[in-house]
């Protein structure tokens, strides 16, 4: 695609006026899940700038979609008609059903982040002078200049802590914030209090700041790894379309799809999608491989059933509702994906179970140190600076890195080999996997059909005569012999069940039915056009490594079990499912699952939302619609799928970095506690220690 310029009123930052049209106009919402870079926008925003009523267009890239402005009245469809014409694949979404997807989480991290860095080493610049040996009059001056930073610093960068604390106490439960908040609290009063009252150089609020400053830093890694997942149901939701043309009579409405009631008919135009389950009213040509995966182009009569999501082809048609939208199979769909989401988030991550041991622990720990030296000294300042010593120098900031670090590491490394996981536990879970199910259409076959080598003068009669039908065969082959060059044609005529005929220098030329399916003919030469499903690129070499390294390799299909087969069968996969709806791709998933199996599932329709959301892990590529992309727990940005491999052998090597780093913190904890319960330990020695842990788990993570 070659790059257009933006449409300056498409790009500009909003004046009060075009705010004003806003306010006035309709906003809508369209998916456009075949866009992937700055040309692809500037396209997009050109192409609907010149659209009629439409007022504004400003493209999400992040999330495949445009958000347009119309004339109130005039509808989705002038826009999606303008975006089809350049090429670009458009569905309406309903803005209802989506999420704002607001990121003010990370970013009031990211600032609690920056003030506890900033005081943490104004603080320990203050505390190396203090225990360089400054004098008594410099110390106390010191220690109220660090209190001046800490306190503040901590009031706003600590609040995370603090308010979880608080939730899981009123309900009665400890989690591991109780232990921190704790410790950072017991820091600042035995610190305020050593201040004002005592003589020595024994404050906490170096500690306090550090250990606040390394679990900010690694709470964030994890809230920017959850950031980018949303509910797949939501999104599936959306794809509805929200709105239909009910016929009445002789006269045409716009309804809501909510208010659509059995027994009512609706207009659907070529290329739309049926908006609830019904019946046609006519003979019609459906694709239906979002929903079941099936690659061929399905003919139906008259009487014969739709499911809502179902796209029309060639020619308009009506729809007479056989049910409420709540009641269709996109809705049952949604409904699969929601059951599935909830089973898969009950996974529980490593630094999850390693964290249910740690608060009781260290409250152990804790009051078992305050209780032997108060018994042994009676001095309750010393007895409680130990504890509060216990509480900071087992703090779990090694702990809070040792999986995000490493997370964020390899998820770096990943997206830069074109694959971007969206889940904080899917590197985990990719490195248990023992079975990889592949759906077939879209995933493993490129969207677009092939047509066999042809020569350049038959390429072109056979494009030239394909672009003056709009007959769903027709546009497959033209799409498959794009970037041929037309031939010039003269009398070109189309008849209905036929074909298309015309004149080439002279010459009778034909496109249409033959003996063997689809044929092409120029002056009594028969030309065979079947029309075949490419591999995308590394599909043969994805499916060796992968059967290679051990893995269990199956194949899943909503397609013919003809057609299934014999691409398994060029592939080198023995087991193939065929001609199974979505339900019977997520209960195989769950099936297996009860085995014991560790499933990988890779797909790309509707049709795999069920699979892709109950599968301990799936990943998606980045053509799939936007419900399979959001079900998923990463996107193949890559077009060869060798990616899928070497994303597996990256998950096990960061899997064995985690656990490395869960044995740095614990062999830390291991020399550290007994150092603090004795005594021994320092503000600045804890503070030192702390900060070395984290550091060792950092750099573990980050090696090559």
């Amino acid at each position: 695609m070659s790059a257009l310029a933006a449409c300056p009123a498409c790009t500009a930052a909003p004046s009060a006026a075009r705010t004003a049209r806003d306010a006035a106009g309709e906003v809508l919402y369209l998916s456009l899940p075949g866009i992937s870079c700055a040309a692809c926008i500037a396209g997009v925003e050109s192409t609907l700038s010149a659209v009629p009523g439409l007022h504004a267009a400003r493209v999400n890239l992040g999330r495949r979609r445009v958000r347009i402005v119309m004339t109130p009245g005039t509808g989705a469809a002038p826009a999606m008609a303008a975006l089809d014409a350049a090429g670009f694949e458009a569905h309406e979404l309903d803005a209802a059903a989506l999420g704002t997807g607001s990121d003010d989480p990370a970013r009031a991290l990211l600032a609690r982040i920056a003030v506890a860095g900033f005081a943490m080493m104004n603080v320990m610049a203050l505390s190396v002078a203090v225990w360089s040996g400054a004098t008594e009059a410099t110390e106390a001056l010191f220690h109220w200049i660090s209190a001046a930073i800490a306190l503040p610093a901590l009031a706003f960068s600590a609040v995370p802590f603090f308010s979880s604390a608080a939730s899981a106490l009123r309900a009665r439960r400890v989690n591991m914030d109780v232990p921190i908040a704790l410790a950072i609290f017991l820091a600042c009063v035995t610190s305020l209090h050593e201040t004002m009252y005592g003589a020595g150089a024994d404050t906490w609020f170096d500690a306090a700041l550090s250990l606040t400053f390394f679990l900010l830093a690694g709470r964030y890694l994890d809230q920017r790894a959850r950031a980018t997942a949303r509910s797949a149901a939501a999104e599936l939701t959306a794809l509805e379309v929200p709105r239909a043309t009910l016929l009445d009579g002789s006269a045409r409405r716009t309804v809501a799809v909510a208010d659509i009631a059995p027994g009512d008919r609706i207009a659907l135009s070529a290329g739309a999608r049926a908006p609830v389950d019904g019946l046609a009213e006519q003979a019609a040509t459906l694709d239906r491989s979002a929903l079941t995966g099936e690659s061929a182009l399905v003919r139906i009569a008259p009487g014969d059933p739709i499911c809502a999501g179902e796209t029309v082809m060639g020619a308009p048609m009506t729809l007479k509702a056989t049910a409420r939208a709540e009641d269709s199979a996109l809705r049952r769909l949604a409904a699969l994906v929601e059951v599935a989401e909830t089973g898969r988030n009950r996974y529980s991550g490593i630094a999850d179970r390693a964290a249910r041991l740690y608060a009781p622990l260290v409250h152990g720990l804790a009051a078992i140190a305050f209780a032997g030296w108060y018994a042994g000294t009676g001095d309750m300042h010393l007895a409680v600076g130990i504890a509060t010593a216990v509480l900071i120098i087992t703090c779990p900031c090694a702990l809070g890195l040792a999986v995000p670090a490493v997370t964020a590491s390899m998820t770096g490394r990943l997206f830069r080999s074109g694959v971007l996981l969206k889940s904080e536990t899917a590197l985990e879970r990719l490195a248990d996997v023992d079975c990889v199910l592949l759906d077939k259409t879209g995933t493993l076959t490129q969207g677009t059909p092939q047509l066999p080598a042809l020569d350049a003068g038959t390429a072109s009669v056979a494009l030239a005569l394909a672009r003056a039908s709009d007959h769903p065969v027709s546009r497959a082959i033209a799409a498959a012999l794009d970037g041929h060059e037309a031939a010039d044609l003269t009398d070109v005529r189309e008849v209905t069940g036929e074909g298309v005929t015309g004149l080439w220098n002279g010459t009778p030329v034909a496109l249409g039915r033959g003996a063997s399916g689809t044929e092409l003919k120029i002056a009594g030469r028969i030309t065979p056009m079947p029309l075949t499903e490419a591999l995308r690129p590394g599909a043969k070499q994805m499916v060796a490594a992968l059967i290679a390294s051990g893995y269990e390799v199956r194949m899943l299909s909503g397609d013919r079990p003809e057609a299934a087969e014999a691409l398994a069968c060029e592939l080198g996969i023995a087991e193939v499912h065929a001609a199974m709806r979505p339900e019977d791709k997520a209960e195989l998933v769950q099936a297996l699952g009860a085995e014991g199996r560790r499933v990988l599932m890779v797909g790309d329709g509707l049709n795999d939302t069920a699979a892709l959301a109950a599968a301990h892990v799936s990943l998606a590529p980045a053509s799939a619609l936007d419900a399979a992309r959001v079900a998923s727990d990463g996107l193949v940005l890559a077009s060869d799928l060798m990616a899928i491999p070497q994303t597996l052998q990256g998950a096990r090597t960061a899997l064995r970095r985690i656990r490395q780093n869960l044995g740095i913190a614990a062999g830390y904890n291991a020399i550290a506690i007994p150092i603090a319960m004795v005594g021994l330990a320092s503000p600045l020695a804890a503070a030192l220690a702390m900060s070395l842990s984290s550091v060792t788990v950092v750099m573990n993570a980050v090696r090559r």
